[in-house]
């Protein structure tokens, strides 16, 4: 006698599908049966009052006032163009050592020691000279760029 080719996996999948479509219909039932006929359009409609919250009621007309159009900032206020020479700080070499090619800058204004790698210089630099420089930010921090002697 052939064994029955339909196995207890087979049979859970369709006990689940035929209870998937039941509850889809019994809830498709329930939704015919609490819906009304649709609602008229002034039922719909939602106003916004004077402060900007939404309310069912029509704003008072005489609470109105006219907006000027370019008084309105959408995103963030625009900044003020920045001076370049303020973006050029002033340090002092606390560290170089020319042979590895790498040293330290300490910045004047904050006193942060900043790494300076010798390919970054437009002037030979050595250990207490006063220096000028940008500051670019790299994956391992801080690091000095466009470095020269202090005229």
């Amino acid at each position: 006698m052939a064994k029955s080719q339909e196995t207890f996996n087979k049979k859970e999948k369709e006990k689940n599908r035929l209870k998937k479509q039941k509850d889809k219909k019994e809830k498709k039932e329930e939704r015919k049966a609490n819906a009304g006929k649709g609602k008229s359009l002034d039922d719909m409609i939602a106003y916004v009052d004077e402060n900007g919250n939404i309310t069912s009621t029509p704003p008072d007309p005489n609470k109105k006032r006219t907006i000027n159009s370019e008084d309105i900032q959408i995103g963030v206020a625009r900044q003020e163009d920045i001076d370049p020479a303020t973006l050029i700080r002033t340090g002092t070499v606390t560290f170089f050592n020319e042979s590895k090619g790498y040293g330290f800058i300490k910045d004047v204004k904050s006193q942060d020691s900043i790494f300076v790698h010798v390919n970054s210089l437009k002037t030979p630099i050595k250990q207490g000279d006063k220096v000028t420089f940008d500051v670019e930010m790299t994956a391992k921090g801080p690091s000095a760029i466009d470095v020269q002697l202090a005229k």
